[in-house]
C-alpha cells in the first residue's frame, strides 16, 4: 500500500507538471486564439492615466458591488508600482481583454470566448474548473471560485447594486469590461464611455478621471485622442497578446496633455 501511494502521488505530480508544461509551451509559442464569430462596429478599450491615479481603490469597490464579487476577490486590482520623483505610482490591473487572448486558446471546452467587439467572456455553464485559463493569463486577471458566495457583499449598497448573477462554485471568473452595461447602453441609445449607465463601473467610480473608456473604431473617441496625444504602454506587449488596456506612464509631462 505504501508503494502504491508513493507511485500514485508521483503519477499525479507528473500529470500536473505535464499539464503546466503544455500550457506554458502553447502560450510561449504565441498560440493565437480563434477569431471571434460575427462582426461588430465597435472595438472597446480602456486608457488608464498613471499621473492621475491616486490608488484610492474606488474602482475595485465599484467592481465588487456591480459585479457582485466576493470581498476576497479582486477583478480590478490596484498595485503600488513605485515612485516617480515624490509621486506614488499605481498600476490598476483589470482584465486586459486581449485581442489574442491565451486564456481563450487553452480552454478545452470553449468556456472562455471572445466577442466580436473584443471583450473576453466566460461561459460559467460550460466551465469545468480546470483552471487552464488562470494559468495561461500573464496578468493574474482570473480567480477561481473555490466556494459559493452566499454571504452579504460588503461593497453593497455603498458602491452600487449587483447587476449580474453570482457565479457558482468551481468556476473561474474575471472582469468583463462590464459588458452588461455596454450592451444595455447600446440598446437604449446611450454611448459607452460617455453615458455613465453604459460605461464600466470602475471608470464611473474613479474620483479623479484616471480611467477612460471608449471605442477604438471611433476616430474622435476620447481613448483615441489620448493615445494620439501621449506616449503609452501596454503590459507584456512582448507576448503578442495585443491587450486592450493602455497606460499613460507617470513620467510624461502633464503640460503636454490637453483634456
Amino acid at each position: 500500500m505504501k508503494n502504491y501511494s508513493v507511485e500514485r502521488r508521483n503519477l499525479l505530480k507528473a500529470a500536473a507538471a505535464g499539464i503546466a508544461s503544455v500550457i506554458s509551451l502553447r502560450v510561449s509559442r504565441g498560440l493565437r486564439a480563434s477569431p471571434p464569430s460575427g462582426s461588430s462596429e465597435h472595438k472597446w478599450a480602456m486608457v488608464i492615466d498613471q499621473n492621475l491615479c491616486i490608488g484610492c481603490g474606488y474602482c475595485t469597490l465599484a467592481c465588487q458591488a456591480h459585479n457582485d464579487v466576493p470581498p476576497e476577490f479582486h477583478w480590478n486590482r490596484v498595485i503600488q508600482a513605485g515612485k516617480v520623483g515624490d509621486q506614488d505610482v499605481f498600476l490598476p490591473r483589470p482584465c486586459m481583454q486581449c485581442d489574442h487572448a491565451p486564456c481563450v486558446s487553452v480552454c478545452p471546452v470553449r468556456a472562455s470566448t471572445k466577442r466580436a467587439d473584443g471583450i473576453v467572456m466566460m461561459d460559467y455553464d460550460r466551465c469545468i474548473g480546470c483552471r487552464y485559463c488562470e494559468v495561461a493569463c500573464p496578468y493574474g486577471a482570473r480567480v477561481f471560485n473555490w466556494e459559493a458566495f452566499e454571504g452579504e457583499n460588503p461593497a453593497v449598497p455603498e458602491w452600487g447594486q449587483p447587476e449580474v448573477s453570482r457565479r457558482p462554485r468551481g468556476v473561474v471568473e474575471k472582469c468583463t469590461f462590464c459588458y452588461h452595461r455596454i450592451d444595455r447602453g447600446l440598446a437604449n441609445g446611450w454611448k459607452p464611455g460617455v453615458a455613465p449607465e453604459a460605461t464600466p463601473a470602475c471608470v464611473v467610480a474613479c474620483p479623479v478621471g484616471a480611467r477612460v473608456f471608449g471605442d477604438l473604431n471611433e476616430p474622435g473617441s476620447k481613448v483615441n485622442q489620448m493615445l494620439a496625444a501621449n506616449p503609452y504602454f501596454r503590459l507584456r506587449e512582448d507576448m503578442g497578446n495585443d491587450p486592450r488596456v493602455y497606460y499613460l506612464p507617470a513620467s510624461w509631462d502633464e503640460q503636454d496633455y490637453e483634456s
